[in-house]
């Protein structure tokens, strides 16, 4: 399968007047008539004194060209600063979700492109060619190559002090690391004996695999080509200090992306360097897109990060500080904001929130309490409480109506979305609750009308969270209310979240509630890790993910059937050589899941508020914010968003 472009099929031909005569994703014809590069307004004056290239001379041979906008408003005008609030400088990573520019990404339909890469050719899913856009440059107009490739992998990914576990698990198969070929300046090769169905997947994330690092810039922090004493000289004289490897990591951050010199591929670059209340993010001239006019992308001139307490930032967007914000909003938020834009003239958008559950319950099949533990790997107690629960009255009462009942699933944006999925055991049927109970043998009551669990103890089921949003609270008091009327009594015990994970993994917490599953929007080649206990993270089964995780080293092996069966359809997944396979693998987990309600979800689909300014363009009205897939708002190109006069 090959996808995007051969390497050899077009060749740039630029006249000296600036035109461009090669296009991405079709040739040119006389129809569709090349697009003329047009100097971007905010470089003409470096271009013209000689301290920046020209146009022609900065973007790839074959860009990226941009011809369909999922905010509908059509090519922009480039200039002026976009406005956002962030709660902390730390949230200078969300310049990198945001930006979304990745070896691959998902476009607005959730289907996998090159975006950084020219093309890529997959054979059996075990081997990999990647092929670079010729011409690509970093942000500080370095060549883009294999090389950056070949040092991560050398130097970083193998290097027994950068990476003392070694190479990422998403590039082992069996254990096993590639075989990594550098074909050339712009191919490289990897290849597995076996299928490895993560790779592609790994670098359209929101945080993806990096497999690429600014060679030029990171050797001289680097012990194989820099002399550490040397290094550790220029690290006392400006703000690092240690060892090779800590300043290596201090200035290797390619995902927190707060090294004002550590060059970048996305559309903005970063100025401001940390700590401070306003971070200023400027275009990048050598940015990849362009638009089908010829505009080199991104529209806006720069990103402006302003600092805020979090409880101030629904006050602030609704008054207009910021030109785009949907971070740190919430549904509770919108009745305000509505009200605020008649005077801001901004726009308040509903888009659907992607999460297989907006808040979901995950009994600890790997309790330390015997008892609990023991009730919670009956399938009959899992439904039980399930079916207690009125999601349609949850929906209305908490969420306005907005949302959707379900499971925790995937939603109906997925291409493998079956109603069943979301409505099995879903339903409310409190008398079927009561009569599985009764089965399983909880029968006797105490004087209050709570059952009794066999050690005599009363059924009194603490459910652990380390959520303070309004709607989460709403929504434990009512599965309270519905579980106390099935002789189940429900108490709510908030904490850090770095104590409630802490708990969660030793097993001392019976029951934990948190946001429903992410991968809620996936296709047959997205990776169903999250539905299985493959990993720590999983809250309702973390001992058995801690084992698989750690390949046996620690946590416990899975020993319930029912269980142990999502692990064989995850092997029958990653051993797949095509779409059908992978597809029949994931209805597999999906329908088990369903059927075993190894979580318990509630509602989906509720809207998360986005704040648009008046003279912001080329926003979707209506989105899928999660994320993944698409970093937030990184799904819908926000190089794209342009500021009408």
């Amino acid at each position: 399968m090959v996808i995007g472009r051969g390497g050899q099929s077009m060749r740039r031909r630029v006249f000296i007047e600036g035109l461009l005569f090669s296009l991405v994703g079709a040739p040119a014809l006389a129809a569709d008539p090349p697009p003329a590069l047009l100097e971007t307004s905010m470089f003409a004056d470096q271009v013209k004194a000689g301290t920046l290239p020209p146009i022609a001379a900065r973007i790839p041979e074959q860009p990226y060209v941009v011809k369909t906008f999922p905010g509908g408003d059509g090519p922009g005008q480039p200039g002026g600063d976009l406005n956002m609030l962030v709660a902390s400088p730390r949230d200078t990573s969300l310049m990198t979700v945001y930006s979304y520019t990745r070896l691959i990404v998902y476009d607005d339909r959730f289907k996998l492109r090159p975006d950084i890469l020219e093309s890529y050719d997959e054979k059996e899913g075990r081997s990999f060619t990647l092929r670079l856009r010729a011409g690509h440059k970093w942000s500080d107009g370095h060549p883009f190559t294999t090389e950056d490739f070949r040092f991560y992998w050398e130097d970083v990914a193998n290097n027994a002090e950068l990476s003392p576990s070694g190479p990422p698990i998403e590039l082992l198969v069996d254990g096993q690391p590639p075989k990594v070929e550098i074909l050339d300046q712009r191919s490289i090769r990897y290849s597995w004996d076996r299928p490895n169905p993560y790779f592609v997947e790994s670098q359209a994330r929101a945080a993806p695999l990096w497999l690429f690092r600014p060679a030029h810039y990171l050797k001289r922090f680097h012990a194989r080509f820099t002399d550490p004493a040397q290094i550790a000289a220029e690290a006392k004289a400006g703000p690092l200090s240690g060892s090779w490897v800590q300043t290596f990591r201090r200035v290797d951050v390619m995902f927190n992306n707060d090294n004002v010199d550590l060059p970048t591929l996305n559309p903005w670059v970063l100025t401001t360097p940390p700590p401070g209340q306003r971070f200023v993010f400027l275009r990048n001239p050598y940015y990849h897109r362009i638009d089908e006019r010829g505009r080199q992308l991104p529209y806006v001139d720069r990103v402006i990060f302003t600092v805020s307490a979090p409880n101030l930032i629904p006050a602030k967007a609704g008054l207009g500080e910021a030109d785009l914000q949907s971070r740190y909003l919430n549904l509770r938020d919108y009745a305000f904001l509505r009200n605020a834009a008649k005077s801001s003239g901004a726009d308040v958008r509903l888009w659907e929130l992607g999460s297989g559950s907006q808040l979901a319950l995950y009994p600890n099949l790997n309790a330390n309490d015997r008892q609990w533990r023991t009730l919670f790997r009956d399938v009959r107690f899992r439904r039980a409480l399930s079916v207690a629960i009125d999601r349609e009255e949850l929906n209305q009462v908490v969420f306005l109506g907005l949302g959707t009942p379900s499971n925790n699933t995937v939603m109906p944006q997925s291409v493998l979305f079956k109603r069943e999925y979301a409505t099995r055991w879903a339903q409310l049927d409190p008398k079927l609750a009561d009569k599985l109970l009764d089965e399983i043998g909880l029968v006797k009551r105490d004087s209050t009308g709570v059952r009794l669990l066999p050690d005599g103890r009363s059924a009194i089921l603490v459910v652990e969270s380390q959520s303070e949003q309004t709607e989460d609270t709403d929504t434990l008091q009512l599965i309270s209310d519905y579980f106390r009327a099935i002789g189940i009594r429900m108490l709510v015990k908030p904490q850090t979240r770095e104590n409630f994970r802490l708990r969660t993994f030793s097993g001392e917490a019976v029951m934990t509630a948190f946001a429903g599953v992410v991968t809620a929007a996936a296709t047959p080649n997205t990776s169903p890790r999250e539905f299985a206990p493959t990993m720590r993270g999983g809250l309702q089964w973390p001992k058995w993910g801690m084992y698989v995780e750690s390949n046996g080293k620690q946590g416990e092996k899975c020993d319930l059937e029912s269980a142990c069966r999502l692990l064989d359809y995850v092997d029958e997944w990653q051993n797949a050589t095509d779409e059908a396979g992978h597809r029949a693998a994931w209805e597999k987990i999906l329908q088990t899941n369903a059927d075993q309600v190894f979580s318990i979800g509630t509602v989906n689909g509720v809207r998360q508020p986005v704040v648009v300014g008046a003279k912001v363009r080329n926003v979707p009205k209506e989105g899928y914010y999660a994320w993944d897939p698409g970093g937030y708002i990184g799904l819908y190109q926000p190089d794209t968003f342009w500021l009408a006069p």
